[in-house]
């Protein structure tokens, strides 16, 4: 916790506990380390009402953090029955103790040696690069909302003290503090029992039917023939490594391929290279550019897949054009440029003054806009755009730009220079980033 957060420790952390022996023995463990060093302790538990007992083991989290003397408070999560119900809970995980944590900006999890593996594992089923098999990081910023998190329904919340609240100057998001990295899942069981500590079994952890289960029991298997946890954590802390040092090559080659015009990217949300120089650079710094592009542009979680990827820049190099990740890639006389692809935004409208973003990245800042609609320029908006010239965008990366409308009218649209100016700003990937480069930096 020193190395993590020292030498000066926040006021206030927050911990997320499930119930099970890894957040059980991680309670006690914090409730120590916080009483010693003088930081307030605050839990929660996010109920995701997937199976019938899951209320009942939030209720037990609740009675053995009373006990312990600490604030809790139970998020209940409401499933759509949409997408990948694992992959779902862990963003709604991230994104419910975004919108309770208030002026909290550190929550301790429980992950260890063990949750390295498996995930390493499950990626190299996949066949990932040297980023998906990176060990995860002991601190890590997330941002799930921008700005203020909206506020939790009253109904879903269950809470016997609020957080303290955030402060005027706070910066979105949290970080997420794994403290128990190195440590084994059995040595956090025995450290739990030797307290005589309990916890609950989730019966969908020796389920096969999950990815993670099965690399679970496959672990056993490979321990056998020597491939042990704590090798394949050792492998996985060097791809971080070198993620890291490819990572910085990266910036490296965007400073030389960065476009004379580069300063129109951030009004237009696009990426643009050098084409000659991008030709120059090796394969894998390519495809890492190319992948950080679509994923800026299109605002995306993840990384798109190698394969459709390599597909892409083969097409792009050979001086075709492609889609992938809600993009356009093109080969743009002297440049190589990645736009937002305009299918992907067509039917995308909010009002302006709403919370939220357009397409997850536009944020109307001009206080006459508001009340009006804001939606991607279009062909109806190309066509109300009479002074076209040299310095706007062309047609096809001009249709996905964001636009703000009165009806059917066109009220403004910064990149095209229709209107005050001045109406929308960039905030890529949720955040005030410093353009494409600070996204590189931080991914």
């Amino acid at each position: 916790m020193g190395q993590l957060l020292g030498p000066d420790f926040p006021s206030d952390i927050a911990l997320a506990v499930s119930g099970g022996g890894d957040s059980m023995a991680m309670l006690t463990l914090a409730h120590n380390w916080t009483r010693v060093w003088g930081v307030r302790l605050w839990v929660v538990t996010v109920d995701h009402g997937l199976r019938p007992e899951s209320a009942d083991e939030a209720a037990f989290v609740a009675e053995e953090v009373r006990a312990l003397g600490h604030p809790h408070a139970t998020l209940r999560w409401h499933w759509d029955g949409q997408g990948n119900v694992q992959d779902a809970a862990r963003h709604a995980r991230l994104s419910l103790i975004d919108r309770w944590r208030a002026g909290l900006d550190h929550v301790l999890m429980a992950h260890t040696q063990d949750d390295v593996a498996e995930t390493f594992l499950m990626r190299l089923k996949r066949g990932s690069g040297v980023d998906g098999l990176s060990a995860m990081r002991a601190r890590r910023r997330v941002v799930p909302h921008v700005g203020t998190p909206p506020a939790l329904p009253d109904a879903d919340v269950t809470q016997t003290q609020a957080p303290p609240m955030r402060g005027a100057a706070a910066t979105p998001g949290f970080d997420v503090i794994r403290p128990c990295l190195d440590m084994r899942r059995a040595e956090l069981r025995h450290y739990l029992r030797t307290l005589k500590g309990r916890w609950v079994e989730d019966p969908s952890n020796d389920d096969p039917a999950f990815g993670r289960v099965q690399m679970r029991q496959a672990l056993s298997v490979l321990e056998e023939a020597g491939l042990s946890v704590a090798s394949l954590t050792r492998t996985a802390d060097r791809m971080r490594r070198a993620s890291d040092a490819l990572r910085a090559r990266a910036v490296e080659a965007w400073r030389a391929l960065q476009p004379e015009d580069a300063g129109q990217m951030h009004r237009t949300g696009d990426v643009s290279f050098d084409r000659t120089g991008f030709e120059r650079v090796e394969p894998e710094t390519q495809l890492r550019l190319l992948a950080a592009a679509l994923q800026y542009v299109s605002t995306n979680a993840y990384r798109p897949r190698a394969d459709p990827l390599q597909a892409v820049l083969e097409r792009v190099l050979a001086g075709g054009a492609g889609t992938l990740h809600g993009c356009e890639v093109r080969a743009d006389g002297a440049q190589l440029r990645i736009l937002r692809e305009f299918q992907a935004v067509a039917a995308l409208q909010t009002r302006a003054g709403d919370a939220r973003l357009w397409d997850g990245r536009w944020q109307v800042v001009n206080p006459d806009m508001q009340g009006l609609t804001v939606r991607a320029l279009g062909e109806d908006g190309w066509a109300q755009c009479p002074d076209r010239g040299v310095d706007t965008p062309a047609f096809h990366a001009a249709r996905a730009l964001p636009s703000i409308w009165d009806g059917a009218k066109l009220v403004a649209c910064d990149a095209m220079g229709v209107g005050p100016g001045g109406t929308m700003r960039l905030c890529p990937m949720g955040r005030d980033l410093p353009g494409f480069e600070g996204f590189l930096l931080s991914h």
